[in-house]
């Protein structure tokens, strides 16, 4: 399999960070366990472990290798084993607030170019849940495509109801509603997959994601699990997340289904997701409306007159003060870390001296 393949162009081959190192190679990382990884280039798939170096001088998880990239390795034992030196740089990366309380960037996968943002047509489906997900894939300029499953347990007029309520959202990308039942659409989904382009799915566990994921590989090779019928969730069946080459030369990337989606310093996310709003926000009187009760906001004026919706309004308002806070937080978390580092090596200096 040549490089090119798995994803790489010149845009990857002129930023390699140190052209010296010789024995250092390309590879791209396609799973990532506990202690190790898993890459692939024109030598096969090889297990690799990262350098010393690169581990300690790691300031968060974001600067360690994440399913997607492309690192700079150097390979041992008759190409059996490998040690990364570096990471290239990311044309994206998708990332979200760590779950729970922790104000930490978890990321998710890298150099991804669509994201099938999955949402199932029964209990799942839920039109804020979807604008969370397109403000974080858009936030890192990805572009979204909406697939909707399960289209065969609603009526033809509930589905039409449905779609108005996603075009409420956006009518900017491709929305797909499909069956892993009776296969409606999936040779639709199967036609917008293009050799050597990164794809990544995402969306609550119980929506159909590795049963479709199955359908474009054309075998059964993802684990999955039943749906509990009375609230439409499911188990996580996938555990990790990996790249797969799919059989027309696509790559995809399986991601564990996410109860949790939080956001941290999104605001570009929300202009592109929220144009719409967006732009009435700079129609407002005062420059500094902070659009909740000023007269001459021209948001407020447009959920008075039913011009925005007011789950609309709510959940542009939501994101906006979730990211935030979340930055904030965020920043102070890493002022107080850097202070404990310094903190240490002041007292290791000590010791040393003595």
């Amino acid at each position: 399999m040549k490089l090119i393949d798995l994803g790489y162009d010149s845009w990857f081959g002129s930023e390699i960070s140190n052209p010296d190192q010789t024995s250092s190679i390309p590879a791209r990382v396609i799973t990532v366990n506990r202690d190790n990884y898993i890459l692939k280039n024109t030598l096969g798939e090889v297990l690799a472990e990262l350098t010393g170096k690169l581990l300690y001088s790691t300031e968060s998880n974001i600067d360690l290798p994440v399913v997607g990239d492309w690192v700079m390795a150097e390979y041992f034992n008759d190409n059996t084993f490998a040690i990364i030196h570096s990471i290239l740089p990311r044309k994206t990366l998708l990332t979200r607030k760590t779950a729970g309380k922790k104000y930490e960037f978890q990321p998710i996968a890298a150099n991804i170019d669509y994201a099938f943002i999955v949402q199932s047509l029964d209990g799942n489906f839920n039109p804020r849940r979807l604008e969370r997900y397109l403000v974080v894939v858009n936030q890192n300029k990805i572009e979204p495509i909406i697939l909707l499953s399960k289209s065969d347990l609603i009526t033809a007029d509930e589905l039409k109801e449905k779609m108005s309520l996603i075009s409420e959202v956006t009518d900017k990308y491709t929305t797909i509603a499909f069956s892993n039942e009776d296969g409606e659409n999936i040779d639709t989904i199967k036609s917008l997959l293009k050799k050597g382009l990164t794809y990544c799915m995402l969306g609550s566990s119980g929506v159909g994601k590795s049963t479709l994921l199955n359908r474009l590989i054309g075998e059964d090779i993802l684990a999955t699990n039943e749906v509990r019928a009375k609230d439409s969730k499911g188990r996580h069946t996938t555990s990790r997340r990996e790249l797969i080459v799919l059989e027309n030369g696509a790559l995809m990337i399986d991601t564990p289904g996410m109860r949790e989606f939080g956001a941290i310093a999104v605001e570009t996310g929300i202009e592109r997701t929220f144009a719409d709003l967006d732009e009435l926000t700079e129609m407002c009187r005062f420059k500094d409306c902070t659009h909740t009760k000023e007269a001459g906001c021209a948001l407020l004026q447009a959920v008075n007159e039913g011009v925005v919706t007011s789950d609309r309004y709510q959940s542009y308002m939501k994101l906006l003060r979730e990211s935030a806070f979340n930055e904030m937080s965020y920043l102070e978390k890493r002022q107080r870390d850097k202070k404990f580092g310094k903190m240490v090596k002041e007292i290791m200096k000590g010791y040393r001296k003595h």
